[in-house]
């Protein structure tokens, strides 16, 4: 069993069942509806049931399948669908224009598979499309309010602004918000934002 398979089998949802408030304020921004959205390392579904509820056909990815059983749970709670699949992104195929979304909130990874998911991102967006994603920074360590205790883990701004330095940025933010979500990401964190448009 992974560690994020043993942590989603309470019954609790331990990020909550609420979207990221980020995502909230970015889908009132885009207004997409019936788009086809990817939500990686999704955990217990929270984002990508918000996401159905928008309208929007989504698919989930995540390494745990206590995860996505809750994901489902979730959904057919809030009377949407949401397709699940169990997917290691150590080894996920990334269909090349696939998505007219790709979502990413707190999804943290070694560095390697950091840089390759993000191209795997690149190639798997529909022209047009976009990427969403927060994520904790290299300075949240001292904060003590979520993500993981281990610096390689955390993202620099420089992986997103040189990856997708040929997309239209839409949106990019470092600094300070207040989180609140569940019981493992609480108070004033740093992280990164990223809104990008791939070249129609």
């Amino acid at each position: 069993m992974n560690p994020w398979d043993n942590r989603f089998q309470s019954d609790n949802y331990v990020y909550g069942t609420f979207p990221n408030e980020f995502i909230v304020e970015v889908q009132k921004s885009l207004a997409l509806t019936s788009a086809d959205v990817l939500a990686i390392a999704e955990g217990e579904g929270r984002n990508a049931v918000y996401l159905a509820e928008q309208g929007m056909n989504v698919t989930t990815w995540d390494y745990a399948p206590s995860g996505l059983v809750k994901t489902k749970k979730l959904a057919e709670e809030r009377g949407v669908e949401v397709k699940t699949e169990l997917v290691d992104l150590n080894d996920a195929v990334w269909t090349k224009n696939k998505w007219d979304e790709i979502i990413c909130v707190f999804g943290h990874f070694p560095l390697e598979l950091r840089q390759k998911t993000l191209q795997g991102v690149k190639k798997s967006i529909k022209p047009g499309g976009y990427f969403v994603t927060e994520v904790y920074s290299q300075y949240q360590l001292p904060y003590k309010s979520g993500g993981p205790q281990d610096l390689e883990l955390l993202y620099h701004p420089e992986e997103f602004l040189q990856t997708f330095h040929d997309w239209r940025i839409v949106h990019f933010f470092m600094g300070e918000v207040v989180r609140h979500e569940g019981e493992f990401h609480n108070g004033l964190s740093h992280v990164i934002q990223l809104v990008a448009q791939k070249n129609k």
